[in-house]
Protein backbone atom coordinates (compact mmCIF):
# COMPACT_ATOMS: atom_id res chain seq x y z
CA UNK A 1 0.00 0.00 0.00
CA UNK A 2 1.49 3.56 -1.23
CA UNK A 3 0.21 4.72 2.10
CA UNK A 4 2.82 2.71 4.09
CA UNK A 5 5.65 4.29 1.98
CA UNK A 6 4.39 7.70 3.23
CA UNK A 7 4.08 6.99 6.66
CA UNK A 8 7.63 5.44 6.61
CA UNK A 9 9.14 8.35 5.10
CA UNK A 10 6.95 10.82 7.28
CA UNK A 11 8.36 8.71 10.52
CA UNK A 12 11.97 9.07 9.07
CA UNK A 13 10.98 13.07 8.64
CA UNK A 14 10.54 13.35 12.35
CA UNK A 15 13.70 12.27 13.41
CA UNK A 16 15.13 15.03 11.88
CA UNK A 17 12.44 17.89 11.44
CA UNK A 18 10.26 17.10 14.34
CA UNK A 19 6.79 18.58 14.50
CA UNK A 20 7.85 20.42 11.19
CA UNK A 21 8.11 16.63 9.22
CA UNK A 22 4.65 16.69 7.97
CA UNK A 23 4.27 20.01 6.27
CA UNK A 24 8.28 19.64 4.82
CA UNK A 25 7.90 15.56 3.40
CA UNK A 26 3.93 17.05 1.74
CA UNK A 27 5.56 19.49 0.13
CA UNK A 28 8.53 17.72 -1.37
CA UNK A 29 5.89 15.05 -2.51
CA UNK A 30 3.18 17.52 -3.78
CA UNK A 31 5.51 20.17 -5.63
CA UNK A 32 8.63 18.58 -7.08
CA UNK A 33 6.54 14.84 -7.45
CA UNK A 34 3.26 16.01 -8.67
CA UNK A 35 1.05 13.63 -6.33
CA UNK A 36 -0.83 13.81 -3.31
CA UNK A 37 1.68 12.60 -0.74
CA UNK A 38 -0.39 9.82 0.19
CA UNK A 39 -0.27 8.20 -3.28
CA UNK A 40 3.71 7.97 -2.97
CA UNK A 41 5.37 4.84 -4.49
CA UNK A 42 8.66 3.12 -3.55
CA UNK A 43 9.77 3.81 -7.16
CA UNK A 44 9.22 7.71 -6.12
CA UNK A 45 11.59 7.15 -3.38
CA UNK A 46 14.73 7.78 -5.68
CA UNK A 47 13.42 11.23 -6.77
CA UNK A 48 12.22 12.17 -3.43
CA UNK A 49 15.68 11.20 -1.71
CA UNK A 50 17.49 13.53 -4.56
CA UNK A 51 14.76 16.71 -3.26
CA UNK A 52 15.06 16.25 0.35
CA UNK A 53 18.52 16.15 0.21
CA UNK A 54 18.58 19.17 -1.67
CA UNK A 55 16.22 21.42 0.57
CA UNK A 56 17.72 19.80 3.79
CA UNK A 57 21.15 20.72 2.51
CA UNK A 58 19.43 24.50 2.23
CA UNK A 59 18.45 24.07 5.91
CA UNK A 60 21.97 23.44 7.61
CA UNK A 61 25.34 22.55 6.90
CA UNK A 62 25.70 19.32 8.89
CA UNK A 63 26.69 16.96 6.15
CA UNK A 64 26.24 13.80 8.12
CA UNK A 65 23.06 14.71 9.13
CA UNK A 66 22.03 15.57 5.35
CA UNK A 67 23.70 12.05 4.17
CA UNK A 68 21.98 10.16 6.88
CA UNK A 69 18.54 11.58 6.22
CA UNK A 70 18.95 10.75 2.56
CA UNK A 71 20.32 7.24 3.03
CA UNK A 72 17.17 6.34 5.31
CA UNK A 73 14.86 8.08 2.77
CA UNK A 74 16.37 5.73 0.00
CA UNK A 75 16.21 2.55 2.12
CA UNK A 76 12.42 2.98 1.52
CA UNK A 77 13.09 1.25 -1.84
CA UNK A 78 13.46 -1.90 -0.85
Amino acid sequence: MTTNTYQQALTITKDYLGPAAERFINRQITFHLQKKPELLAKEDIPQLAEWVKVSIAILTEDKQMVDDFTKRILKLKK
